[in-house]
C-alpha cells in the first residue's frame, strides 16, 4: 500500500489541486471581514501565519455572520447553530471563538424564562400569559392589574411583600393574572414561580399517601420563591388537607415571609365559611379561623370583576 504522505504529496503537487488552492486562497484573502480582521492586526499577522491558518479562514468565510438572514435556529446553516464565528489571534495561529447570536440569546432567555414557571395542572394558556394582553375594561381588573405590575416592579428576594388575593366571578381573568405575573417575574427578575390548581394538588396529596411522597410533594410547594394556589374554595375540603397540607404551607411560607397568591370565587368570609365544615359535614371553625389568619397576613384581597372573559 503507497504510503498516505506519499500520496498527499502527490494530490498537492498536481494542478487541478493548486488550481482549486488557489481560488480558496484568494477568496480567503479577498473577504472583507478577513480583510478587515488583517488591518486590526497589522504587523502582528505574518505571512506564515495565514498559510497556517487558511483552513480556519476557510471555516469562517463560510458561515453565515448576518443573523437578520435566519428566520429561526432551526434555519442557521452555521457549524454551531446559534453561534456567529468571530476570528482571534492566538499566539501564531489565526482561530475561531463562537458566540451566541441575538435569536440564540432571545432564545435562551425565552428557555430560562419558560424553566422557572413550574405548574400543577394549570392549563397551557395561563402557562403563557402576559400583561400586554390582560383587559383593563372594568375598575377590579385594573386595580388587580396595577397592584400585580407593582409586585413585580418591586419584588426583590428577602423582601417582604404580600401577595394578591384575587377573587371574584368564574372566568374574569383571575387565573391569566397569575400567570402574567409569573411570566413577568421570570422575565424581569429571573425568579421561579409555581402555579398550583388546589382541587388537583389536593386529590393528589390523598393519593400519594398510598406511596409515602406526601411530604415531599408538601415540602416542595412549601419552599418555592413564588407560591401561586389558583381556585382555592372549588376543592372538596377535609380536615386532613385543610390542615396537614394547606395548614402547613401556609404556616411555613408566613414563617419565612414568602410571597404567596391566591385566587377564588369566594371573598375571605365565605373562604373562612367553606374552610369550616369538611366533606363530613363537621363544623370545625377555630381551625377554618387559623387558615384565614395566614392567608389574610400573605394577601391583599383584590376583587375582579367583569363579564365571563371565557364566553366571549
Amino acid at each position: 500500500m503507497e504510503n498516505i504522505n506519499r500520496t498527499l504529496k502527490k494530490l498537492s503537487s498536481s494542478q487541478q489541486f493548486q488550481q482549486r488552492y488557489e481560488m480558496m486562497r484568494n477568496e480567503i484573502m479577498s473577504h472583507p471581514d478577513v480583510q478587515r480582521f488583517f488591518e486590526q492586526h497589522r504587523g502582528e499577522i505574518t505571512k506564515t501565519i495565514i498559510e497556517k491558518s487558511l483552513m480556519k479562514l476557510y471555516e469562517y468565510i463560510s458561515q453565515e455572520k448576518n443573523c437578520s438572514k435566519c428566520k429561526n435556529l432551526g434555519q442557521c446553516i452555521n457549524m454551531m447553530k446559534g453561534y456567529v464565528p468571530e476570528l482571534v489571534l492566538q499566539g501564531d495561529m489565526i482561530n475561531i471563538e463562537y458566540k451566541r447570536c441575538p435569536t440564540k440569546i432571545v432564545a435562551d432567555e425565552r428557555s430560562k424564562t419558560a424553566k422557572l414557571i413550574q405548574s400543577m395542572y394549570m392549563p397551557k394558556d395561563i402557562l403563557h400569559a402576559n400583561f400586554g394582553d390582560f383587559s383593563l375594561d372594568y375598575n377590579g381588573r385594573f386595580v388587580a392589574y396595577e397592584l400585580a405590575e407593582q409586585f413585580v416592579r418591586e419584588y426583590e428576594p428577602g423582601k417582604r411583600m404580600k401577595g394578591l388575593y384575587l377573587y371574584g366571578k368564574f372566568g374574569v381573568g383571575k387565573s391569566y393574572l397569575l400567570g402574567a405575573i409569573a411570566n413577568q417575574l421570570a422575565e424581569m427578575k429571573h425568579v421561579s414561580s409555581l402555579i398550583v390548581y388546589v382541587p388537583e394538588f389536593f386529590r393528589e396529596m390523598k393519593q400519594s399517601l398510598g406511596n409515602h411522597s406526601t411530604n415531599d410533594k408538601i415540602e416542595a410547594v412549601k419552599k418555592v420563591p413564588i407560591l401561586m394556589l389558583d381556585d382555592i374554595g372549588a376543592e372538596a375540603m377535609s380536615s386532613w388537607t385543610r390542615d396537614e397540607v394547606l395548614g402547613s404551607i401556609l404556616q411555613y411560607r408566613m414563617q419565612e415571609e414568602l410571597p404567596t397568591f391566591f385566587t377564588s370565587n369566594f371573598n375571605y368570609d365565605e373562604l373562612e365559611y367553606h374552610l369550616s365544615y369538611t366533606q363530613r359535614g363537621e363544623e370545625e371553625k377555630l381551625k377554618a379561623a387559623r387558615i384565614m389568619e395566614r392567608i389574610q397576613y400573605l394577601t391583599t384581597p383584590v376583587l375582579m370583576d367583569g363579564p365571563n372573559q371565557r364566553k366571549s
